[in-house]
């Protein structure tokens, strides 16, 4: 099982290009399941649960042809086998988003209950509930959520929750139901708003989306088309806090500042000067950083994917700050092993208290979810002496080559096989 060894102190320097979003492109792969033509997509991360992905639906029957580097071209014409097995799915909750589509174009579907980060419950009654809304018959049976449909009908559904993948999953569906769909209480992440993009290229008649309210006009079919996976807004925010810890100065390419004011704004509020232009961002860090404190909550406010990197920069910052984690109830294992580097932070239930240290000392930590993983990469680019850290894979879930873009910002750091 491959490691990642970080020698600790140097602040990070330069240019790196940010890749596709992981988020975006897993609801976009699915989408291939609507049509019988082929989709092809640019700037698809070379990521774990891509390839995961990618084989769930390639046993499907979907012919998977790689296009360049980072392009893809998914030919679903021979669709036949709407199941998605258990020991497929078992590694990414995200698997989950193959019932809608599949339900939507096969009138059929049986997919296992997911797995994925160990980060508290994700439950899928959301897409259940909104999948019966729309005529369909649904049983969970040995693990297996068995869905069928002669044809979905347009709804009004209305979430209990927040769900991002809830909304992809409806929204999905609804391209090819009988009449109009209206999700309200949505999910509004620029992830479902690529997607939307995506769908309304392929043909589907979609308006609100990026609102609270997505209303979907079903369509009798929908054809092959050209999409680009937007940047991912994580892999940047993490790298502006490794630049932010290791008081460096660095510029992000290919990535966007639309869709990360809460993170920016935190960043400035930490001491950092941070500049945005087109498709770049800038940051130059302080020799020390303020402690910021952070809510959590569904976008635009504060990311809970950005929760674990800030409680990072926080153990080294001048003063204390507040971590509230409102959206997973278990979501501050990284706390532990931040604690075994130096870290002095206090949990009581969903909060955290972090004051910050004059500096962490390397050791031996183990990644225990993907976000969790980037947090420990963080501090042990701040930490005296070497940080290894074990079980990276789930690292490689969500960061394309992280090793090659931190070592291209001057970071000490290789992988141990």
């Amino acid at each position: 099982m491959d490691k990642l060894l970080i020698q600790g102190g140097t602040p990070l320097s330069g240019e790196v290009a940010i890749s596709g979003a992981k988020n975006a492109a897993l609801p976009i792969l699915c989408a291939c399941l609507l049509t019988g033509e082929p989709l092809q997509l640019k700037n698809v991360p070379h990521l774990n649960d891509i390839s995961t992905m990618l084989r769930l639906i390639g046993q499907m029957g979907v012919e998977v042809t790689m296009d360049g580097n980072d392009g893809l071209i998914l030919d679903s014409h021979g669709l036949n086998n709407p199941l998605a097995p258990y020991d497929m799915v078992k590694t990414m909750r995200a698997s989950i988003l193959v019932l809608g589509p599949l339900l939507a174009r096969c009138g059929e579907a049986r997919v296992s209950l997911p797995g994925g980060c160990a980060i508290g419950a994700r439950p899928v009654d959301q897409h259940i509930r909104g999948l019966q809304a729309m005529g369909a018959e649904i049983h969970v049976e040995q693990g297996y959520v068995h869905a069928t449909a002669r044809r979905l009908k347009g709804a009004r559904i209305v979430t209990d929750m927040v769900t991002v993948t809830g909304t992809e999953n409806l929204m999905m569906a609804a391209v090819l139901a009988d009449g109009e769909t209206i999700i309200e209480n949505a999910a509004r992440e620029p992830e479902v708003v690529d997607l939307a993009n995506c769908l309304i290229a392929m043909g589907a008649r979609i308006s609100g989306a990026g609102s609270e309210c997505i209303s979907i006009h079903g369509v009798e079919r929908l054809h092959g088309a050209t999409h680009s996976i937007m940047p991912d807004r994580i892999e940047t925010g993490t790298y502006l806090c490794a630049a932010a810890v290791s008081a460096g100065s660095v510029r992000l390419t290919h990535t966007s500042a639309a869709y990360l004011d809460a993170v920016l704004a935190k960043l400035r509020e930490a001491g950092c000067a941070v500049s945005a232009e087109h498709d770049v961002i800038s940051l130059k860090a302080p020799q020390r950083l303020k402690a910021v404190s952070v809510r959590t909550e569904p976008y635009p406010a504060f990311p809970t994917d950005m929760q674990a990197q800030f409680m990072a920069i926080n153990c080294v910052a001048e003063g204390s700050a507040l971590i509230r984690e409102t959206i997973f109830e278990n979501r501050f294992m990284h706390a532990v092993e931040l604690i075994r580097l130096g870290a002095d932070i206090r949990i009581d239930a969903n909060a955290a208290l972090v004051t910050g240290v004059p500096r962490l000392d390397g050791a031996t930590v183990m990644a225990t979810d993907l976000r969790a993983s980037a947090s420990l990469v963080i501090a042990g680019l701040v930490a005296q002496g070497e940080t290894l850290i074990e079980r990276i894979y789930h690292l490689d879930r969500g960061y394309e080559r992280i090793e090659e873009k931190l070592s291209k910002l001057g970071a000490i750091v290789r992988r141990v096989r």
